[in-house]
């Protein structure tokens, strides 16, 4: 089908802005981005592309830290591809074309991606913005540190896993202490999140509808239940008997720090908004059978 012509100097919007991250070293993720990008660009749209994709394609790149400049970002690959075009993104609103295995966050399929992307576009030059959704991220912070908001998890561990590893941990909601004990660590997730690591450490799955967050035990010596709390709830991790503990965001960013150190997990300000049609949740749990 052919794309309808835009007058662009009758739009509200005469410039659009739209930063393309493919999945690094897939040929196809990047043809994707490269016919992407031309169809853009015909449509008087700047295009901005990740350096490692750029370079595929040998045209110029932008750091993924400057995407939040943009009017849309638009993520082909995984779920992990979409969690590092977040980070770049920020509020900006992101739409996730699934070439991935689940995709959980990235809705669309590969063959629908250049029309998808284009009734953005068309959504932008009516009405100046686009339609969002919104997703909670997570804040962790210490006494002197802060990290960049997580769209999956929080985890806070001791310096190793395994046998002799781990470390002492307590760990509050709102002030009031929930459980102690020994354990590799404790992990912290969005309703997002429960479908990744959370998962692989028995925590419960949470439906994207429910307005809260989960705290999950990671290999306790007592076995702490996993614990769903409010999205205004405060959690508090506090880790002892460790040489050292590293907080790490959405297995990405990490913080090293000195026990006894205390971890605060809350909700951040910066929500993750979604362009585009939503993924189907039940759909995408059939995909982790």
């Amino acid at each position: 089908m052919t794309e309808p012509f835009f007058d662009v100097a009758s739009n509200l919007a005469t410039e659009m802005k739209v930063a393309i991250v493919a999945q690094w070293g897939n040929d196809r993720t990047a043809r994707l981005a490269g016919d992407l990008r031309e169809r853009l660009v015909s449509a008087d749209v700047t295009v901005w592309l990740d350096a490692a994709t750029a370079e595929e394609l040998d045209v110029p790149g932008r750091p993924i830290e400057a995407f939040d400049a943009a009017d849309l970002v638009v993520s082909i690959g995984g779920d992990g591809t979409f969690l590092f075009a977040a980070h770049g993104a920020r509020t900006t609103p992101i739409l996730g074309v699934n070439l991935g295995e689940v995709g959980f966050l990235n809705a669309v399929n590969p063959d629908d991606a250049v029309e998808a992307v284009m009734t953005e576009v068309r959504n932008f030059r009516d009405a100046g913005e686009l339609p969002t959704r919104s997703m909670p991220r997570l804040a962790a912070s210490g006494e002197d540190w802060q990290l960049p908001s997580a769209v999956n998890e929080v985890v806070v561990q001791g310096a190793r896993r395994g046998h002799g590893g781990g470390a002492s941990i307590e760990v509050r909601v709102d002030g009031s202490r929930y459980a102690t004990g020994h354990a590799d660590g404790v992990l912290v997730a969005t309703p997002t999140g429960s479908t990744a690591y959370n998962l692989s450490e028995d925590g419960p799955l949470i439906h994207p509808g429910v307005s809260g967050f989960v705290v999950t035990e990671m290999a306790g010596a007592q076995g702490m239940p996993p614990l769903v709390v409010d999205r205004d709830a405060t959690v508090s991790v506090t880790v002892e008997g460790s040489e050292n503990a590293v907080v790490v965001v959405d297995g990405r960013i990490r913080e090293r720090v000195e026990p006894p150190a205390e971890v605060t997990v809350e909700i951040a300000e910066d929500p993750v908004r979604m362009a585009g049609p939503a993924s189907d949740f039940f759909e995408a749990l059939k995909k982790l059978e």
